[in-house]
């Protein structure tokens, strides 16, 4: 998965849109950020993560999406953004041990 790099820009999506960490320790797991920014960002937040995932970053993103942050509209819409007509699930949280 790339790494996204901490700009001026991505440095203020991420405080918008997790303000509970630092912004290092935010970027470091790019799937939970991406959640983050598309389900809660606004669209400046949401232009500056595209800047820096392509659309085959972002399936990766989805694929790797941690259970509990995308709500269901914003699920929907990111998919169809990378071309899947059928939605998959939203991801569940698991509590069997792995």
């Amino acid at each position: 998965m790339k790494e996204i790099e901490l700009t001026t820009e991505m440095r203020r999506a991420v405080k918008r849109c997790i303000w509970f960490e630092s912004p290092e320790e935010a970027v470091k797991d790019t799937p939970r950020l991406a959640a983050y920014i598309l389900t809660h960002g606004m669209p400046e937040d949401t232009e500056v993560l595209r800047k820096q995932l392509s659309d085959d970053d972002l399936k990766q993103a989805l694929d790797e999406a941690p259970a509990g942050i995308y709500d269901a509209r914003s699920w929907a819409y990111w998919n169809l953004m990378i071309g899947r007509y059928d939605t998959p699930s939203l991801p569940v949280r698991s509590f069997e041990p792995e």
